[in-house]
């Protein structure tokens, strides 16, 4: 039997517990056979009840029965939390799987190994790894294929069962780098995806999104499995679009000008900024959510115009109705916040705003002030991200990867500094307060006299309180005669 080295923090307190009967399961071994550092270790506990080991680990932390009946303990022991299984069996409900739960899952502490790794998505998945004597329990070849860098099925009978494996598919192969087998598309084509939760969908895209080194690889491979089609149609609308070959030269591997493959692109440049700029986690969805959807409105818009002697494809308003149909799409996903940051609102307002910034770069010999104010207000003052996305927007026409901000980006940002326009010198300085100490009520009034403040501030009429008060006393009192 193979062995293989596995040192975790706690690999000696599970061994001494649990002795032969624990197992490092999943991603743990597969990284460790890729000799990638794993930050993740779930663990599988066998021939022991719930009640067993919730007994013994008990003493020494936190426990939280996710599911007792299905075997699944989260256990926090010195500020880490481990997920602990038993084995277990999933068993359909009914003839026809349509959401990610119509599974009878129970836990069965006696059930061989062999069994419980039979029941998972992938082969490079279905390994364990014995801890008490680093031995690699591998009855599916999962290390072949994570050699061979290849997603192939543990069990194409049982693959059926769970929609949800088709977009897991895309997602390890984008993450991992690994090419997914020919008979995993076979098979998803015929598995319905209109049961799964929208929680589940936007965990494995964002996922993709976030996890991959090239998240068009997921991408591409949603659309190959069949995803976009039943769950994104806006985006598989874009598969079927072309755009002006002269002006978006970039194509794809069959030559076809399509604003898919340019999103794609696009996506990939901005997740490279965004590792460059090393944004936080919150700002980075926005900035690749932003660049998946910022064309969703070119198919609806295009147009053959005569231009410059020639036959051209535009999209005159494709950025508003992009807005438009993302808000319906974030609807239909629930997609609000994420770790607390607005990313509903942030999304929307960069992708309505995604050619405002390069319009600045065309009239820079006569822009002022007041433009670079009411876009950033437009943004929410996010204006490192506006900047990101349209670079790489620009850098999305072509295979080149990006290095950094090119001069016209460079010229946006410092502009933004320049002029002294920031998140922070965009929020208003007049409040209802203000106006309350002059006698004007609370209503609709205020809130009209308000925003034609803010309005006159962002226009550069006032740049500290005292002028916005001395602006504001002729309003009220304009307001009264």
């Amino acid at each position: 039997m193979k062995k293989l080295q596995a040192e975790f923090r706690h690999r000696e307190f599970f061994i001494q517990h649990f002795g032969g009967d624990v197992y490092a399961v999943g991603g743990f071994v597969r990284d460790l056979i890729r000799e990638k550092p794993p930050t993740e270790v779930d663990i599988l506990i066998a021939r022991h009840s719930v009640d067993d080991i919730q007994k013994k680990i008990e003493p020494f932390g936190k426990v939280d029965l996710v599911g007792k009946s299905f075997g699944v303990i989260k256990f926090t022991t010195d500020k880490k939390t481990y997920d602990i299984a038993l084995p277990r069996k999933e068993k359909p409900k009914g003839t026809a799987v349509k959401k990610h739960k119509d599974f009878i899952i129970s836990a069965e502490p006696d059930l061989p190994l062999e069994k419980d790794l039979e029941r998972r998505d992938f082969r490079c998945n279905s390994m364990a790894l014995r801890l008490s004597d680093n031995t690699l329990i591998d009855p599916f070849k999962g290390e072949d294929d994570t050699k061979a860098e290849i997603i192939r099925l543990t069990n194409p009978q049982a693959f059926p069962d769970d929609p949800l494996r088709v977009l897991r598919a895309a997602r390890f192969a984008s993450v991992l780098e690994f090419k997914i087998d020919k008979e995993i598309y076979k098979v998803s084509r015929e598995i319905d995806l209109s049961g799964l939760s929208v929680e589940r969908v936007n965990e494995e895209v964002f996922k993709i999104l976030l996890r991959s080194p090239s998240p068009s690889v997921g991408l591409e491979g949603l659309f190959k499995l069949g995803v976009l089609r039943q769950l994104f149609p806006e985006l598989y609308n874009l598969t079927l679009s072309i755009q002006d070959s002269l002006f978006h030269p970039e194509k794809d591997e069959y030559g076809h000008h399509t604003v898919w493959h340019h999103t794609k692109l696009t996506v990939d440049q901005a997740k490279r900024l965004a590792e460059t700029k090393k944004l936080s986690q919150e700002k980075k969805l926005a900035l690749l959510l932003a660049a998946l959807y910022h064309d969703v409105g070119k198919p609806s818009t295009a147009m053959w115009e005569f231009k410059k002697g020639r036959m051209v494809i535009t999209n005159n308003g494709h950025d508003i109705l992009s807005e438009k149909i993302t808000k319906r799409i974030f609807s239909r996903f629930r997609i609000f916040s994420f770790n607390g940051f607005n990313l509903r609102k942030q999304v929307l307002s960069l992708i309505r705003c995604h050619h405002r910034a390069s319009e600045l770069w065309q009239n820079r010999d006569v822009v002022t002030k007041k433009a670079f104010n009411r876009l950033a207000a437009e943004i929410n003052g996010e204006i490192d991200l506006l900047v990101y996305l349209d670079a790489a927007d620009r850098a999305g026409r072509e295979d080149t990867p990006i290095k950094g901000l090119d001069r016209e980006a460079r010229w946006l940002l410092g502009k933004f500094k320049e002029l002294n326009v920031t998140k922070e010198t965009i929020q208003p300085l007049i409040f209802g307060r203000d106006l309350i100490k002059m006698g004007v009520a609370p209503g609709p009034g205020m809130g009209k006299i308000l925003k034609e403040l803010y309005q006159l501030q962002l226009d550069n009429e006032f740049e500290t309180k005292r002028q916005g008060l001395h602006i504001a006393k002729k309003i009220v009192e304009r307001s009264r005669s």
